[in-house]
């Protein structure tokens, strides 16, 4: 990873602000009982932290974390604790087993819907876009060839992809 950790920090931040409450909402629906929603969530983003370096920047955040926090409740089940963290452990295999099964079926569904939403940006965003998450260009770098500022690209790629996340959820809605 060619990101410094004070960036690697603030990017990974901006992530946890802006899938924290999906991933709360995905793991209660695995059947996780509330009092530990907030410590299998937290574990998720600690796992994803520690594992940065193999997170492709070019998938779906939220795919990934999601695909974490659904490990970590398998281990769950898997584990005699003293600790009950999953009210139904029937009921949570079922639920992950229609996850792994919708995530099948929604993937080409997705991935059309990202090229769609991809082709409604604007010239400067994509080039924003493809500087950073298929060239690897850190955000210094893609500033100086544009003009702005640093802190100006990581805003608009925060804005880019809500723009694209929203699109493509709208899409695929209304597809399935």
């Amino acid at each position: 990873m060619n990101e410094s950790d004070n960036e690697k920090r603030l990017h990974f931040e901006t992530l946890v602000i802006e899938h924290h409450v999906r991933v709360r909402a995905f793991v209660r629906s695995l059947g996780v009982d509330p009092d530990w929603v907030d410590d299998v969530a937290q574990e998720s983003f600690l796992t994803a932290y520690r594992e940065w370096s193999a997170f492709d920047q070019t998938r779906d955040f939220g795919k990934w974390i999601r695909g974490i926090a659904a490990n970590i409740v398998r281990n769950e089940l898997r584990k005699d604790t003293r600790r009950q963290r999953i009210q139904h452990t029937e009921l949570a295999e079922i639920l992950l087993q229609r996850h792994a099964e919708a995530k099948e079926r929604m993937e080409p569904l997705t991935i059309e819907a990202v090229r769609e939403c991809m082709g409604q940006l604007g010239p400067t965003s994509l080039e924003v876009v493809h500087g950073r998450y298929r060239d690897g260009i850190a955000a210094p770098e893609i500033a100086a060839a544009l003009g702005l500022s640093a802190a100006n690209v990581r805003q608009m790629l925060v804005r880019i992809r809500r723009q694209i996340r929203q699109c493509v959820e709208f899409r695929v809605l209304k597809e399935a």
